[in-house]
């Protein structure tokens, strides 16, 4: 019953690639109106693998995108590549099939399964900004700059307590800042253009320019 159910889910209509971040740009409506977009690089991604529930316990089908030399690439992924090619990155997506067409490894999905007006989830990992204090990092206002309160004004303030006589878990602090998973929903695509290769979705994405995001809808 849970396999058949996994099965179905699996095979409900979905679409799913894999993109790079260019950048963010304006364009005009169709009435007229300035709409902030960002702008994903999405070359044709191939099929590596297709999952089956019977095989691996769940049905799933996993992309490969970008380029790599092939000497920098480990031999195993060498061999599970075969003559597809030498990818980059790989990603896996809990689905068999686009627009209704089954996936079977050596198939390519490009933007051409995307059209204006659709509503897309992005995700992907936010700017890494290293070492930051908790002001930068929570938005804390720090102390206050009037007399009496010399070299204080970022601080963090009292993290401490007679009872338990430690700092409890999760208590916000100084620490690495960003490099998170941070998925955006609700986003709509403004442009799809299949000969370019470029998709124009409205408004912000997390990434640096360059980094990986996974677009679904």
């Amino acid at each position: 019953m849970k396999q058949t159910f996994l099965l179905e889910m699996a095979k409900m209509l979905a679409k799913f690639m894999l993109a790079t971040k260019l950048g963010m740009t304006q364009v005009y409506g169709d009435k007229g109106e300035m709409i902030g977009v960002t702008l994903l690089q999405a070359a044709p991604n191939v099929v590596t693998q297709v999952k089956t529930v019977e095989k691996d316990g769940y049905a799933a089908v996993q992309l490969g995108a970008g380029t790599k030399k092939a000497k920098n690439i480990k031999k195993g992924l060498r061999g599970h590549f075969k003559d597809l090619g030498n990818f980059r990155w790989t990603r896996e997506f809990r689905a068999t099939s686009v627009g209704g067409k089954d996936l079977v490894v050596g198939d390519r999905v490009d933007v051409s399964i995307f059209a204006p007006g659709d509503t897309v989830r992005v995700s992907g990992l936010t700017k890494g900004k290293g070492f930051a204090g908790a002001v930068k990092r929570h938005g804390f206002h720090g102390a206050p700059a009037s007399h009496g309160h010399k070299h204080v004004q970022r601080h963090v303030g009292s993290i401490g307590q007679r009872f338990p006589q430690h700092t409890l878990k999760g208590t916000r602090g100084p620490g690495r800042d960003g490099q998170e998973r941070v998925s955006i929903r609700g986003l709509k695509v403004i442009v799809a253009d299949a000969d370019t290769g470029v998709l124009a979705v409205k408004g912000a994405i997390p990434g640096a320019k360059g980094s990986l995001l996974e677009v679904t809808a």
